[in-house]
C-alpha cells in the first residue's frame, strides 16, 4: 500500500518513475490498484490529510525470484523512490501488507472493505490501535509498520538513530549490494517505533532470521544472570559488541509473514499476555479480552516474561519457545570462542607511572575549575568515604544557571528529559539483575556480516566507564596491534574569548579527524594542561562537538573517545558526557581531591580508609549513580544510554546547541559568547577553595 499525492499529474510522474526505478534494480511493475476506501468514516482532520491510497505489484524481470530473495529487490526499489519521490509506502512486500491510517480501531474495517472482503484470507494479523505518542499524528506514523507493532517507549532512540547514522559508512551486504542507494536507514523524521522498524528491516532482509535481529536488538538481561546458558550468554555477549540495545520500556510483536511473535523488554514495563485455544488459535495482546474467546476453549494461557520471546512459525504449524528459539540461535556461531580470543581486561594491561601531585597544584587545579569547598564536603567526601551518593532533599531548588550571577559549569544547562508516556517504575537497587554498567572499547565488528573467528581483533572490557588516574595511563601508552592512542588538548586561547573558542573546536575535530585517517582509534580528550593563557574548554562542549563531527564524517564507529577532565565531579556530569558519545571518563581532579582529602583527614568520615579504597568508594558511588540516572527513563544498561542525548538545555544559544548537540531541545537562549567566557571564569567567588 502506498500513500501518494492527490493531484493526478504527481501521481503519474511519482508512478513513471517508480517504474524507472524497478527497471533498474531488475523488477517489472506488472500494475496499479486503487484501493477501495470510506473516507466518511474518517473524522474530518484524518479526511483533510488523507492520501491517495494504491497497491502496485510487480516482480522479477526473470520472473524466477518470490518471498524474501523478492523482497530484497523491493526493498532496494522502495528505500530509493522514498527518498526520490518523497512518498510513503505502508507496505511493499511479496509477504506482508499494512492496512493503517489515521483511523480508530473500529474505524477501520469500514474504511478499508478489503477487509471484510471474503477473499482476503490470512494465518496472521497484527493490529494497534494507537497512534505513535511522542509524535505528531499523521497517516505514514500510524501502526503498525513493516515488520513490528509496538506499545511503550524507545528512550534510547536518538542515540540508537546517531549510531546508525554513524555506522552507514562500513554497512556492506553481499546480498542487498549497493548500500549508498539505501541510505539513510532510519528516516529522519519519524517515529522510534518507525526507527526501530526500518533498522529490524535491514538486519532480516540482510540474511539475520526475524528473532535474530529482535535479540539483538532487544537483548534480554543477561550481563548480571550468572544462570543464564553459557552459548546464550556469550551470543548476547558478542551481539553487544556490534549493537547498543534499543532500550525503553516496550512490547513488540513482529512478523515476516511466516513468523510472528512478541517480546517485552528486559525489564518488562509493559504488560503482554496470551492464550492458545483448542483449535490452534493464538491471541497475544496487551490485555487479556482484546478478542472474544469462550474460556472453555482454551487450552494454555500466560504472560510475556522480561525478556522472553514468543514465537509462533504458521508454516509449519506450532509455537516455538523461549529457550528453543534462544538455544538454536545460541549455537549457531562460535560466539564464545571469538569473545575469548578477543577480549581484553583493563587490568590485564601493564602498569604505567602516573604523576603523584603535590597539595599546592591540587589546590590550584580546583580553584581554576571552579571547585567549592560545599561540593568537596557535601558531594565528593560522602562517596570517597561510604561508597554512596550523599543523602540530600527531595528535588533541586537551586536557581536556574542561566538565571545565575555566578560563573557556572556548562553541565549546570541541562536536565534530563522525563518518559514522556509514564515514568518506568524501575528501582535500580531491587532490580540490579537487569542494570549493568558495561562498556566495551575497540573494534565494533562487522554490522551485517557474518561472523569469522578467524578475525583477531581485540576488544577491551570495562565493568564500569569511570577510570582512575592509573587505568587512563594504560590506555593513553597501550601497545596493542588493534589499539593505537594519541591525546589532544581541549584548551583555547583566552584573549580571543568567544571566536578563540570556536576556533579551537574546529581545529580539534580536524585534529581528530587527521589522527583517525593516521589509524589512531582512542582518542583521548585532555584539560590537564590548561594555564594562564589557555582555558580549558568545557570537556562536554569538546567532547560532544568531537562526536558530533565524526558521525557526521562517519567516522565515529572506528573510534573510542576518553575524556581526561577536570570539570566533571558529579554523577550528572559523568551522565551528560556519556550521553554525549564519550566511551570512557577519567575525573582526574576528583581522583587527586580524594587523595589530598585522605591524606590530610579533611571532611572524610571514614578516618580508616586508605587512598586506594576511598577510589575505589568514588568509583562505586558514581557506578550507583548512573544506573539510578538511567532508570529514571526505564533504561536498564549503559550502552542504551551511551550517546542517547536524553537531555534538555535551558539557556543555550540556538547556534551552539545546533553545532555541537545535535538534536537537542534548547529552552531560553544566552549569548554564544559566554559559553567561553564561563569557561575562562568557572569559579564562584563564594566557597570557593582558599
Amino acid at each position: 500500500n502506498a500513500f501518494l499525492p492527490l493531484k493526478d499529474s504527481e501521481r503519474s510522474a511519482i508512478q513513471a518513475r517508480f517504474a524507472e526505478i524497478a527497471h533498474s534494480e531488475g523488477l517489472s511493475v506488472l500494475g496499479w490498484r486503487v484501493v477501495t476506501t470510506a473516507p466518511d468514516n474518517l473524522g474530518k482532520l484524518a479526511r483533510e490529510a488523507m492520501p491517495a491510497i494504491e497497491q502496485v505489484f510487480v516482480t522479477s524481470l526473470s520472473g524466477g525470484l518470490s518471498g524474501i530473495e523478492l523482497d530484497r529487490l523491493v526493498y532496494r526499489l522502495r528505500k530509493r523512490v522514498e527518498r526520490e519521490c518523497e512518498i510513503y509506502f505502508a507496505s511493499l512486500s511479496s509477504r506482508t501488507l499494512v492496512y493503517k491510517g489515521m483511523v480508530t480501531t473500529l474505524q477501520l474495517e469500514p474504511f478499508y472493505p478489503d477487509l471484510s472482503d471474503d477473499r482476503f484470507v490470512s494465518t496472521l494479523a497484527l493490529v494497534h490501535s494507537r497512534y505513535s505518542t511522542n509524535t505528531f499524528p499523521s497517516w505514514p506514523l500510524a501502526h503498525p509498520f513493516r515488520f513490528i507493532c509496538h506499545n511503550g517507549e524507545i528512550n534510547t532512540v536518538q542515540g540508537n538513530r546517531n549510531w546508525m547514522r554513524a555506522r552507514q559508512s562500513q554497512l556492506e551486504s553481499e546480498i542487498l549490494g549497493d548500500m549508498k542507494d539505501l541510505l539513510p536507514i532510519c528516516t529522519p523524521g519519524a517515529s522510534d517505533s518507525a526507527s526501530f522498524d526500518e533498522v529490524v528491516e535491514l538486519l532480516t532482509l540482510a540474511g539475520r532470521p526475524l528473532p535474530h535481529a529482535i535479540m539483538m536488538m532487544v537483548p534480554e538481561a543477561w550481563e548480571n544472570q550468572p544462570d543464564m546458558e553459557p552459548t546464550r550468554r556469550a551470543f548476547y555477549e558478542y551481539h553487544s559488541s556490534l549493537m547498543e540495545p534499543w532500550d525503553g520500556p516496550a512490547a513488540i510483536c513482529f512478523t515476516d509473514g511466516s513468523l510472528v511473535g512478541a517480546t517485552l523488554d528486559r525489564n518488562g514495563l509493559r504488560p503482554g499476555r496470551f492464550l492458545v485455544t483448542d483449535d490452534g488459535l493464538i491471541v497475544v495482546g496487551s490485555e487479556i479480552g482484546v478478542y472474544d474467546i469462550d474460556p472453555a476453549k482454551v487450552v494454555q494461557k500466560g504472560r510475556l516474561q522480561p525478556g522472553k520471546m514468543l514465537l509462533v512459525d504458521t508454516v509449519a504449524g506450532r509455537i516455538i519457545s523461549d529457550d528453543e528459539i534462544k538455544s538454536e540461535l545460541a549455537n549457531s556461531g562460535p560466539w564464545q570462542e571469538w569473545i575469548d580470543q578477543s577480549r581484553i581486561d583493563l587490568e590485564e594491561l601493564p602498569e604505567r607511572e602516573h604523576i603523584a601531585h603535590t597539595r599546592s597544584s591540587v589546590i590550584r587545579r580546583q580553584r581554576t575549575f571552579g571547585y567549592t569547598e560545599e561540593e568537596l564536603k557535601k558531594i565528593i567526601a560522602p562517596m570517597a568515604s561510604g561508597g554512596e551518593e550523599a543523602i540530600g532533599s527531595m528535588g533541586n531548588d537551586a536557581s536556574l544557571a542561566v538565571l545565575s550571577e555566578q560563573a557556572q559549569l556548562l553541565y549546570s544547562y541541562f536536565k534530563q528529559l522525563f518518559a514522556q508516556v509514564t515514568n518506568p517504575p524501575i528501582d535500580p537497587i531491587r532490580e540490579k539483575l537487569v542494570m549493568s554498567n558495561i562498556q566495551l572499547l575497540g573494534d565494533r565488528g562487522s554490522f551485517l556480516g557474518e561472523l569469522n573467528p578467524q578475525d583477531d581483533v581485540k576488544f577491551i572490557e570495562l565493568k564500569q566507564p569511570i577510570l582512575d588516574n592509573a587505568s587512563l595511563e594504560k590506555l593513553a601508552h597501550i601497545r596493542l596491534k588493534d589499539f593505537r592512542s594519541i591525546k589532544f588538548p581541549t584548551l583555547f586561547n583566552v584573549s580571543d574569548e568567544g571566536s578563540g573558542l570556536e576556533k579551537a573546536l574546529d581545529s580539534l575535530n580536524q585534529q581528530v579527524e587527521a589522527a583517525i585517517n593516521e589509524g589512531y582509534n582512542m582518542i583521548i580528550l585532555s584539560d590537564r594542561a590548561v594555564e594562564k593563557n589557555s582555558a580549558a574548554i568545557p570537556m562536554l562542549l569538546a567532547s560532544s562537538s568531537v562526536h558530533h563531527y565524526l558521525i557526521d564524517k562517519k567516522l565515529r564507529t572506528k573510534v573510542d573517545i576518553i575524556v581526561e577532565t577536570a570539570d566533571a565531579r558529579d554523577v550528572m556530569h559523568m551522565a551528560l558526557l556519556i550521553g554525549y558519545g564519550v566511551d570512557a571518563i577519567n575525573p582526574y581532579l576528583a581522583f587527586e581531591s580524594i587523595t589530598q582529602m585522605v591524606e590530610n583527614r579533611l571532611y572524610i568520615y571514614n578516618e580508616t580508609i586508605s587512598v586506594k579504597d576511598a577510589h575505589k568508594n568514588y568509583v562505586k558511588a558514581i557506578e550507583k549513580g548512573l544506573l539510578k540516572i538511567f532508570s529514571k527513563m526505564g533504561i536498564g544498561t549503559l550502552q542504551s544510554y551511551h550517546g542517547a542525548q536524553i537531555f534538555e538545555a535551558v539557556g543555550l544559544n540556538s547556534e551552539i546547541i545546533q553545532k555541537y548537540f545535535a538534536a537537542l531541545l534548547s529552552i531560553l537562549f544566552l549569548f554564544a559568547g559566554s559559553v567561553a567566557a564561563q569557561a575562562v571564569d568557572q569559579s564562584t567567588p563564594d566557597g570557593l577553595i582558599k
